[in-house]
């Protein structure tokens, strides 16, 4: 008999080779049905797998906060995707078709993209697949048997050359449709419910610009018409949030395809915004004690290899440039500045924590496929800061890192987030700086770190830098996406690549430990998060414009433009709208706009010196002395209600 553990700790005694879905049934006829694959000793099985020793295992279903149970469902749907395709367009070469975190995909080699009209045959040939349940087989094969079945199909081929020797080379088989994989996949066609085919575009095969463009299908499925209801829903209120859409309405950025993909360029109200985030963030550090610096966006490419950034980043880098004697390459992070910038001078414990701090300009080298609006981008503003600590200060910095994020998220209404303890892959070591004694002591004093000062947080593997463990904080989105925004790193290896010093009490010379921080991360994203969070209605502090007066007349217009002068020197952003229109013409548009305030004026709003107030948010909220709205505005731009 083999002894298993379950999630919950009990155990569990097996035959030899019960299967996980054997296990299921022992457990409950409930989770047997609801079963679509199991995780063995942390790696992810079919359901069909037989258990051969003593082991751990998870058995997952279709939950909300179960992304292994979905990804099988997804995968298997992907596969039924695939045998639809086939039964419709025989001559159709297919590629690969993955779950990914909200569904699926397949890539598949057609003469001409698929038409509305062909994905809705799509849809109904899969609903007749899923009626048919058929049952789903898994089976391996040598290397020459694999490449004759997959003879037919280019990409197979391809990817079962690439295998290495002696890997299992599996497949799947359904019906009248056989497709390489590893799996897992359900039982059945039929434990399958709903499907609804969601977009399609174009994909380079393999995501190489070099390899042929292939047509890309997304689709999701449910095990429950209701769930796929409200998943319609949530992707209808992320369209409606979609930041390029706002962007675009609000006049807020725009891209042009001479500049280039990535490249995004600030319009004046998008630039509002951003200066304003730029210098609340800036005046909150200096605040603080940060020292703000500039350093240029370009770099010798041996600075990079001091840092070790060259070995472990210059894949995301864009191309060196060779200029007589040097070689250039524009920079991907700022920290190796940082770094030269502490050195300048000789430094005694005395003057520890140093704080640089930068709103630096950096270049990531993104595939034209994976750049979006301003979420990302191939040129990015980084709020970006290096702290210089004693080992003894780790702990109270670390602290001072984590209330100003938590101050800065106040300010911003930002309530749904959590922390991430983002630790090395024990098992995928080639990502990071080798050094395993640095990276356990870094890890177990951030551990510690955190512990001590009772925040709360999760442990995720393999979302570390390649120089060390850090605290990501992780916000969800209004339509409920999980993104980082504020990162905060630990690093003991910069500072001894660089040979950092500072001279400690003791006379001696001693190396200082280096907290990476960003807290809005890059302006770019930030801003794209915000946009996207506020649905464009941007809190008076941040709305590009803050009030728009509406003079009814033309005889309103010297009080309007004197209350957009005296408002103007209290720092309001206001503007007068005094074409030929319809008072309420100008309200609509002006709401559309998402302006917090709008000053209807009239002409008894002339004679006693008042505006009448309408409010993006509550309606017309009455008339009132202009000294009192003035005074209601400036506290409410101080408190960023």
């Amino acid at each position: 008999m083999l002894k298993v553990t379950l999630k919950d700790g009990s155990k569990l005694e097996v035959n030899e080779g019960e299967s996980i879905l054997d296990v299921a049934k022992r457990i409950s006829e409930g989770l047997a049905r609801n079963a679509t694959c199991g995780e063995v000793d942390g790696k992810v099985k079919d359901l069909r797998y037989e258990l051969q020793k003593d082991c751990n295992l998870v058995i997952h279903t279709f939950q909300e906060d179960d992304l292994e149970g979905k990804k099988a469902y997804w995968h298997t749907t992907s596969h039924i995707m695939a045998q639809a395709v086939k039964r419709l367009f025989p001559d159709v070469k297919i590629a690969i078709g993955p779950a990914i975190d909200d569904g699926f995909y397949y890539d598949f080699d057609v003469e001409k993209p698929f038409t509305d009209e062909d994905k809705a045959k799509i849809e109904e040939e899969m609903k007749k697949i899923i009626k048919e349940d058929l049952k789903i087989e898994r089976f391996s094969l040598p290397r020459e048997e694999a490449l004759k079945l997959m003879k037919n199909e280019p990409y197979k081929v391809e990817l079962i050359k690439d295998l290495p020797e002696g890997e299992e080379i599996s497949f799947y088989k359904q019906g009248d449709f056989t497709d390489l994989c590893a799996g897992p996949h359900v039982m059945s066609t039929g434990k399958i419910r709903t499907v609804k085919i969601l977009s399609s575009s174009g994909a380079y095969w393999r995501g190489s610009e070099k390899n042929k463009m292939l047509q890309r299908i997304y689709a999701i499925s449910f095990p429950k018409s209701s769930m796929l209801e409200e998943h319609l829903k949530i992707l209808e209120e992320a369209k409606q949030r979609d930041h390029r859409k706002i962007g675009k309405e609000q006049e807020l950025f725009m891209t042009h395809e001479l500049v280039g993909s990535g490249l995004p360029m600030y319009l004046p109200n998008g630039a509002t915004i951003r200066r304003i985030l730029e210098r609340y963030i800036a005046d909150k550090e200096i605040a603080l004690g940060y020292m703000h610096v500039y350093t240029p966006s370009l770099a010798n490419v041996e600075l990079y290899k001091t840092s070790g950034h060259w070995d472990h980043y210059k894949e995301d880098m864009f191309p060196v440039m060779k200029m007589e004697n040097e070689e250039l390459v524009l920079r991907p992070m700022n920290c190796p500045h940082h770094m030269l910038i502490y050195k300048n001078k000789l430094h005694s414990y005395r003057d520890l924590p140093i704080r640089i701090g930068e709103l630096a300009h950096d270049f990531r080298y993104e595939a034209s496929g994976s750049v979006c609006g301003l979420e990302r981008v191939r040129e990015m503003c980084q709020n970006d800061s290096h702290i210089f600590v004693t080992p003894e200060q780790i702990k109270d910095v670390f602290g001072e890192v984590v209330k100003l994020i938590l101050d800065v998220y106040k300010d911003f209404g930002f309530n749904d987030y959590s922390f991430r303890l983002s630790l090395r892959d024990k098992n995928n070591k080639e990502k990071y700086f080798d050094d395993d004694k640095m990276w356990e002591l870094a890890e177990s004093q951030l551990r510690e770190i955190l512990t001590e000062l009772k925040i709360p947080f999760y442990e995720a593997e393999g979302e570390a830098a390649f120089y060390g463990p850090k605290l990501d904080v992780q916000i969800k989105t209004a339509i409920g996406h999980d993104i980082t925004i504020s990162t905060c790193q630990l690093d003991f290896l910069l500072p001894q690549r660089f040979e950092l010093e500072y001279i400690g009490e003791d006379g001696k010379a001693h190396r200082p430990v280096v907290i990476h921080r960003a807290i809005l991360g890059t302006f770019d994203r930030f801003l794209s998060f915000l946009i996207e969070e506020y649905k464009g209605a941007f809190p008076a502090w941040l709305a590009p414009v803050q009030v728009k007066i509406l003079p009814i007349t033309d005889n309103q217009h010297e009080y309007s433009n004197k209350l957009k002068e005296q408002f103007m020197k209290k720092g309001i952003r206001v503007v007068v709208d005094d074409r030929n229109e319809k008072t309420g013409y100008k309200i609509r548009e002006a709401q559309l706009e998402k302006v917090p305030y709008m000053l209807v004026v009239g002409s008894k709003e002339v004679e006693e010196n008042l505006v009448a107030v309408r409010s993006r948010k509550d309606g017309d909220i009455g008339t009132m002395k202009v000294e009192e709205f003035e005074s209601k505005i400036l506290k409410e731009i101080e408190e960023k209600k």
